[in-house]
């Protein structure tokens, strides 16, 4: 009997990411969610620019390569034009909340029947450990050796909380996967907003909190309790909007 095997919905390629990296948990999250929905035949990906720029070689359905910051809006094209399928993308946080600030305010906005996995690591991780729109205030990164300063660099965006004031999206919810109870709860928003799309509700978001070892300059084990100490309780998890729940609640 088969108690556990790697998902139809990867490939046997071996994944590039540093060891301790949360990028392949989240890669199987999505992975055997496409499987238990029966929609890897009619899923396109789109994959970003940064650390998860090789996606394409990991998932075992239709991906596009877009352009930094701009896989929301190839994903508003893809849907428009073939609305039968299931579009999702997969993007870090340099990708989907600095350069591509805009597409994903705006589809959001317009509410796309489209489902978007956002990787919250706090840093530019391919490009060297730069300071993202994502650092902690006070964070120590390549570009803010003495932690980041709120008063020159501003603060933190928090996607969820801001995209959660707009009346378009379907469904937003900030989870991570820094321990078994965690990655459950992760899988379990996943699976909500690709289900989302599946039945035609309109954009869903799931922004995971992620490690990066490397850049952060811990070892895979303290990365996983940095996630813990201050990632969360500066970006709290849970539920920041969700449409049909709160009509079900009202009915």
């Amino acid at each position: 009997m088969v108690v556990f095997e790697k998902p139809k919905s990867l490939t046997d390629v071996s994944m590039h990411y540093c060891p301790g990296c949360t990028h392949g948990i989240i890669h199987r999250l999505v992975a055997e969610v496409i499987d238990e929905l029966g929609i890897e035949g009619k899923t396109i990906g789109i994959a970003p620019v940064g650390c998860s720029v090789l996606a394409y070689n990991y998932f075992r359905c239709d991906m596009i390569e877009a352009a930094h910051g701009r896989a929301p809006a190839v994903a508003t094209g893809v849907k428009r034009s073939l609305p039968e399928n299931i579009v999702f993308t997969y993007q870090g946080d340099g990708d989907l909340a600095s350069i591509g600030t805009a597409e994903t305010v705006h589809a959001a906005a317009r509410n796309e029947n489209i489902t978007i996995i956002f990787i919250n690591n706090a840093i530019y991780g391919m490009t060297g450990g730069q300071m993202a729109p994502t650092s902690l205030p006070g964070q120590v990164t390549q570009t803010s050796p003495y932690g980041r300063d709120v008063t020159q660099c501003g603060y933190p965006v928090k996607v969820c909380e801001m995209l959660s004031q707009l009346d378009g999206p379907e469904y937003l919810e900030r989870v991570t996967v820094n321990n078994v109870k965690n990655i459950r709860n992760a899988k379990r928003a996943i699976k909500k907003a690709f289900q989302n799309q599946v039945e035609g509700k309109g954009f869903s978001l799931v922004e995971v909190l992620s490690s990066c070892p490397t850049n952060w300059g811990m070892t895979p084990q303290k990365a996983l309790e940095w996630i813990d100490e201050k990632m969360i309780p500066y970006y709290p998890l849970g539920v920041y909007k969700d449409r049909s729940a709160n009509k079900e609640a009202k009915a």
